[in-house]
């Protein structure tokens, strides 16, 4: 857990009872409204057709209170109070914004991109700087050679800087004789190397493209200007300014127009402008059909245009980049207080302490042949998630930090074999310190190698039919003022909050400023990023409550609904994640989100049109909590059945959305956690073939030692315990290949008994029965089931294969009903019980004995004492 909260472990049965939403939230993306108006017809709307604002219909910002028989004032005005906001902020930014798919591609314009017109177009957001200049080991790290111009062009009133570093030009070359010289760099850039000049391929559009006389005024512009002014002034009008007369008001002109023309047909005036005061719908122009069908059919030259575009080899014959690929640069602003270079904002590369010097961003423009090519399909979304979390630098046997190309051909390999559906990375975002300290939010870690390699990582991934989950962190950001976004422009308030509430209160980390415009077009753009430079399929949102409380989480919190809206919830915060959702299920409708909160925040999964924050699972943090606490605190003997029944449920209304773990190795525990409740499992890398050591980064407190910071797959080689588990894990993974147990419906609790400590209930077609005490055993236990029949046991982890004894033989795994009332139910069904097993009972009904309609039940057992 994230952070340290105080919290019941497990939810109160008044605490966010709210069903999640089935399907992603749409979101239209509204257009700018273009700021003149164009006299045709009467005005009836200025949205385009299906373009309309998307905060204003089919939203009910109380709609999931009301759906679920939820009461409360105060947060209702709240959740009102919070839509007005959102509704509000929408607005301020689709005046900077033509829409939010525009808002959410900022990276397309921020950071550094070649241009088609040889040369490289960077731009970085520092309203806190008075000048700004790229340095590095392209102009001798020179503060003046590219610096943004003064004016418009360089500096805008947002606080945008924008540098043009021009190519060079070889020597013995001459410049373009074309002013617009466009080149091929990337795409197509094979294609412009034939030799044909510009002069040949525009002649060749006036003499293909343009019919007779249409090129008329293309190659006389001034004929047009002439007629017109001969028309006004007369054949001998005045040749100076100085000459002309007083010319008369528009109205007076258009009266002697008319009169001068009161012969002509009404037609003759059909595209007469008349300003009345009246608004009028611009997309509803009158015009002559005949010319506008013929305007319609005509496809502009642009076929044409791209034709006169060189290829990448006149590029580089006649020019030498810029700023060349796999350069070395950073950012240099003057200040109040002085000079600073910082690694730009939006670097995609970054590499730490160069030559034991400042970080450095690197240009990271690899030519077309040996830039990654996609090869594999984004897998479909599974409704039954198994995920395997994983970190790339501790995935190898060595204590080092391992590579993205060890991991695509060492680990992803085993993520499918053991039979999970779905990998989620944390640590691979640019960072400080192995893990969640995120520095450079665009950046793959340069410690694991580049961003070709992680390309590769993701599209081997999908080629296994894995699906790809970036352990997203936009709840804080390192503090670090060289490498990181703090201080950037030399000011304390660009990115973050001034003050203590900039700053995690225990962590350190710096906190969002989430209401300023350019930090969300930051954060929505680096979610975007991800997705379509890195087709990541889904988002770990990390550590929320860091982000929605200005307390930043660490607060007893009892489950009163008044604590989520009272003075220390950030509004801005929750409006963020609101955007960030609408526009990612809207831009990539496949994309899946994972909201981790340690408070269990309401709505968290609810529509954004109901009120509720859009996320499409969430993490029940109170489940790893119980499990930690009951083995190292209390006694087995004192469990209580009906404590873990409730926190592994969680509120039942919206269970198929929880994404449910456990951080242990116990095959019991393993199997209840998987098997009870929700719709996504999640197990760290390591933990099905239990991994005896912990992990540990390496650190100042322990001499940043590699010692722990690795995994022992060599277990796996011989046999034994490891392998055991293993086998397990596998098997389980493979039932619910099968028979999608975490998509079923909510389980059917059949018994719950603390003193025995027995615990049946079914799921789906599949019944499970455990056994938690630690050393009563039952010979003949008496469990009711719905369905008369023989039941077989289909999984058996008291099998020698998973470690156990093998207590009950395989002659002994066919049971059938008998006619009595037991546990409300009609019919009872007697099964051997041992100590500590769990007979998690996922009924088959595919597998049915000598081919009879009757019901399968799987049973487990397994004995846990050489794990304990």
């Amino acid at each position: 857990m994230a952070a340290q909260t105080h919290f019941p472990p497990f939810p109160p049965p008044h605490l966010t009872h709210f069903p999640l939403h089935p399907t992603p939230q749409t979101l239209t993306f509204p257009l700018k409204r273009v700021p003149f108006r164009c006299s045709a017809s009467p005005k009836q709307d200025q949205t385009r057709p299906g373009k309309g604002d998307p905060v204003s219909k089919g939203v009910d910002p109380v709609g999931f209170l009301a759906k679920n028989g939820i009461a409360h004032k105060g947060f209702a005005q709240f959740l009102r109070e919070r839509y007005k906001a959102l509704k509000d902020l929408k607005e301020e930014l689709l005046t900077r914004h033509m829409d939010f798919k525009e808002l959410a591609t900022g990276y397309e314009l921020f950071g550094a991109h070649r241009h088609p017109q040889h040369r490289v177009d960077f731009m970085e957001w520092a309203p806190g700087a008075r000048y700004c200049a790229l340095v590095g080991d392209f102009n001798g790290w020179s503060p003046t050679e590219n610096c943004a111009r003064e004016g418009h062009f360089g500096h805008d009133d947002y606080g945008c800087w924008f540098i043009i570093l021009e190519d060079k030009l070889r020597e013995g070359e001459q410049p373009d004789e074309l002013y617009f010289q466009q080149y091929n760099y990337v795409d197509d850039y094979d294609k412009g190397d034939s030799g044909i000049s510009a002069e040949e391929i525009l002649k060749r559009t006036n003499d293909e493209y343009w019919e007779p006389g249409e090129d008329r005024f293309i190659k006389n512009r001034y004929e047009l200007v002439a007629k017109m002014y001969e028309q006004l002034f007369g054949p001998n009008g005045p040749q100076k300014e100085e000459e002309l007369e007083e010319i008369p008001d528009a109205e007076t002109r258009y009266k002697a127009y008319r009169e001068q023309h009161k012969d002509k047909p009404p037609e003759f005036f059909r595209y007469d402008v008349i300003d009345t005061g009246k608004e009028y719908d611009i997309y509803n122009v009158i015009d002559d059909p005949i010319s506008r069908e013929k305007f319609l059919n005509k496809k502009p030259p642009l076929a044409y245009w791209l034709e006169t575009r060189k290829g990448r080899k006149a590029w580089l014959k006649k020019y030498a980049p810029a700023i060349p690929h796999g350069a070395k640069y950073r950012v240099y602003f003057n200040t109040p207080d002085g000079a600073i270079e910082r690694v730009p904002a939006w670097a995609t590369y970054v590499l730490p302490d160069v030559d034991g010097k400042l970080n450095c961003a690197i240009h990271w423009e690899p030519p077309p042949d040996s830039g990654y090519k996609w090869k594999n399909e984004r897998p479909k979304p599974s409704k039954s998630l198994r995920i395997y979390e994983c970190h790339v630098g501790i995935c190898g046997v060595e204590p080092k930090i391992s590579s993205f190309n060890e991991f695509t051909e060492k680990i992803l390999l085993h993520v499918k074999e053991s039979g999970y559906n779905a990998i989620q990375l944390f640590g691979v975002i640019e960072h400080q310190d192995y893990f969640t300290a995120v520095t450079n939010m665009f950046a793959v870690s340069s410690r694991y190698g580049t961003p070709e390699d992680f390309k590769r990582l993701v599209d081997e991934a999908h080629g296994l039919g894995l699906l790809v989950f970036l352990d997203i962190v936009h709840s804080y950001a390192a503090s670090d003022e060289v490498v990181g976004l703090s201080q950037f422009d030399g000011s304390n308030d660009c990115f973050f909050h001034i003050g203590k509430r900039g700053h995690h209160k225990f962590w350190g980390t710096r906190m969002f400023k989430y209401e300023d415009p350019e930090v969300l077009h930051y954060l929505l753009s680096n979610l975007n990023w991800w997705v379509m430079e890195y087709h990541i399929d889904g988002f770990h949102f990390h550590s929320l409550s860091s982000m929605m409380y200005t307390h930043n989480g660490f607060a007893a919190f009892t489950g009163d609904i008044e604590e989520y809206c009272n003075q220390y919830v950030d509004r801005d915060a929750l409006i963020y994640l609101v955007l960030a959702n609408d526009i990612l299920h809207d831009l990539h409708p496949n994309i899946i989100t994972i909201a981790e909160d340690a408070t269990n925040y309401p709505g968290l999964c609810e529509l954004t049109s109901l009120g509720g924050l859009g996320f499409d699972y969430y993490v029940n943090l109170s489940v790893p909590d119980m499990w930690s606490s009951y083995l190292e605190n209390v006694p087995e003997n004192e469990w209580s059945m009906r404590k873990i029944v409730a926190t592994l449920i969680g509120n039942r209304s919206y269970a198929d959305k929880m994404l449910i773990y456990a951080e242990n190795h116990n095959q019991i525990i393993r199997l209840i956690t998987f098997s009870i409740s929700g719709g996504a499992y999640l197990n760290f890398m390591g933990n099905e073939f239990g991994h005896p050591e912990r992990v540990e980064f390496p650190k100042p407190s322990n001499n940043f030692s590699f010692s722990l910071a690795n995994r022992r797959w060599d277990l796996l080689e011989a046999e034994g315990i490891h392998c055991d588990l293993f086998s397990f894990d596998k098997d389980l993974m493979k039932l619910d290949e099968k028979e999608k147990i975490l998509s079923r419906r909510l389980p059917n609790i059949h018994q719950v008994n603390d003193d025995t400590k027995v615990i049946s209930y079914g799921r789906g077609p599949l019944l499970f029965f455990f056994n938690f005490h630690p050393t009563a055993s039952y010979d003949s236990y008496c469990l009711g089931v719905e369905e008369a029949g023989e039941y077989q046991i289909i999984l058996n982890t008291d099998k020698k294969k998973y470690g156990g004894q093998g207590i009950i033989p395989i002659n002994q795994y066919i049971h059938r009903t008998t006619t009595k009332r037991v546990d409300g139910l009609r019919n009872c069904l007697v099964v051997p019980l041992p100590s500590r097993t769990a007979q998690d009972s996922p009924c088959s009904r595919d597998q049915v004995l000598n081919e009879q309609q009757c019901s399968r039940w799987l049973l487990h057992e397994r004995d846990m004492s050489h794990v304990r």
